[in-house]
């Protein structure tokens, strides 16, 4: 039993450190390059993209953060699935529409992978945070969320 609970905390460590460096790396860099990422995908437009471009990488990042502190872990992994089928509904209209798009941009000039990878990556990591998200998975362990209900 205990494998099975420090399975759920390593998990919830890796998941929220993918967030944190995909979003860190998206703030370190000029905003731009995160745009011309998002116009690729030719959903949304001016000025939604540019809105998007600046706010969502914060809120991958703090979600990442979240998550990996082990704080509102619920709310934090609820928010990371959406945020994963997200990427999956966009990429997946991107490879059916055949888009020219050579990498998915999802973690800046960190990882390179093409649209293809991207689905089996993220569906992964819907299925982990899917996991995650039952009590089972005892996720909460080691985190800020158990620390603070014990202190309280």
């Amino acid at each position: 039993m205990d494998k099975i609970n420090n399975f759920g905390v390593i998990a919830r460590i890796l998941l929220g450190t993918i967030f944190v460096v995909s979003g860190a790396e998206k703030l370190l860099s000029p905003y731009q390059n995160f745009l011309y990422v998002i116009q690729n995908y030719q959903l949304i437009g001016p000025p939604l993209d540019e809105w998007v471009a600046r706010i969502f990488p914060w809120i991958e990042f703090l979600l990442g953060l979240f998550c990996l502190l082990g704080l509102w872990l619920t709310r934090s992994l609820e928010g990371i699935l959406v945020i994963v089928t997200v990427f999956i509904g966009v990429v997946g209209q991107a490879l059916i529409r055949g888009l020219p798009i050579d990498e998915c941009g999802c973690f800046g000039s960190l990882v390179s992978l093409p649209l293809q990878g991207v689905i089996i990556v993220d569906s992964c990591l819907w299925l982990l945070t899917s996991w995650l998200l039952f009590p089972g998975a005892k996720a909460s362990r080691f985190s800020l969320d158990e620390y603070f209900s014990k202190n309280s």
